[in-house]
């Protein structure tokens, strides 16, 4: 009887030992699940964060992005009035720097310290940018009023310029009034001729045997003039033979001096002081050879302008 009840006692026992395994197994399984059910919400939970980071990230980002395009402006719109400004390129330097520093961070690396400090960073540069639009604005404000004041002063001095070219262009009018009223001229223009004994001869027509001519002799008298200075003058005599040549010697004292922005010749020249006394003026001039026959022309000038002339004639 006794060795019957033996193998149902191991048989009990061993179920006993399988029901316990199943019961530990079951145990194990149920603090696995636990496990996962927890490690799954800790994963949930550390993506959530991340996700948080990562969209903190990209704002931050956005935020000093719209920065330095705030900040681009305004150093384009200091620059649109003519003006430099260091600090605000040192301000987009370092608004550039944060930038780069803020993409280099990996997903889920941006703590809430670097949140904290980059966000104080921003608002910082937000008030420095506050400030700036406000100088910007005072500055288009005095620049305009500056405009305003400018184109006034510019429409008086268009003004003023007007008149004054006005004046000028009377003063200018008179002063050609005053110097054609103060040009001299020459009167009672005589020719006459020497000969070779030293004896001068005159004729009403102005008519002379050339073979006796040694000399030319030219008197005239400056006449009256009121506007006229009392001053220096140099008087040039021009004596043109029949082919509109003039003589000029300059060993005899010829030269040139201009007509009317020409260069000319000059026979013969002499200084003298205009008194306004209808003063006398005489030239004498000799060819040293034979002259040519047929009609002369003498010129008077002074001051570059023809005060007088007349005409002889050689036979």
């Amino acid at each position: 009887m006794e060795q019957e009840q033996a193998p149902e006692r191991r048989n009990n026992n061993r179920v006993l030992l399988i029901v316990a395994l199943f019961l530990v197994l079951l145990g194990i399984n149920g603090i696995l699940f636990y496990m996962n059910q927890q490690k799954s919400k800790q994963n949930e939970q550390l993506a959530a964060d991340i996700k948080v980071k990562d969209t903190k990230l990209e704002e931050q980002i956005k935020q000093y992005e719209a920065l330095k395009a705030d900040f681009e402006r305004q150093s384009q719109e200091l620059q649109g009035m003519g003006l430099a400004n260091d600090s605000l390129e040192a301000k987009i330097a370092s608004v550039n720097a944060d930038l780069l520093k803020l993409r280099s961070f990996r997903a889920g690396s941006f703590s809430l310290a670097d949140q904290k400090r980059y966000q104080q960073r921003a608002q910082n540069f937000e008030r420095q940018l506050r400030q700036k639009d406000d100088e910007i604005a005072q500055l288009k404000k005095d620049n305009e009023m500056l405009f305003t004041e400018t184109q006034t002063l510019k429409e008086r001095q268009n003004k003023l310029t007007d008149t004054l070219g006005t004046i000028a262009r009377s003063n200018q009018e008179l002063s050609e009034k005053v110097a054609i009223a103060s040009r001299l001229q020459a009167e009672n223009i005589r020719v006459g001729v020497v000969n070779r004994r030293n004896k001068e001869a005159q004729d009403e027509d102005n008519e002379f045997k050339a073979k006796r001519v040694e000399k030319i002799k030219v008197t005239f008298n400056l006449s009256r003039n009121d506007v006229a200075p009392k001053e220096t003058k140099l008087i040039m005599m021009r004596l043109l033979e029949p082919d509109g040549s003039a003589l000029y010697n300059l060993s005899t004292g010829g030269g040139t001096f201009l007509i009317d922005g020409n260069e000319a010749f000059y026979t013969a020249k002499q200084e003298i002081v205009y008194d306004n006394t209808r003063q006398p003026v005489q030239f004498v001039y000799a060819k040293g050879n034979e002259y040519k026959t047929g009609p002369h022309t003498v010129e008077l000038y002074a001051d570059g302008y023809l005060i007088g002339k007349t005409t002889f004639t050689l036979k």
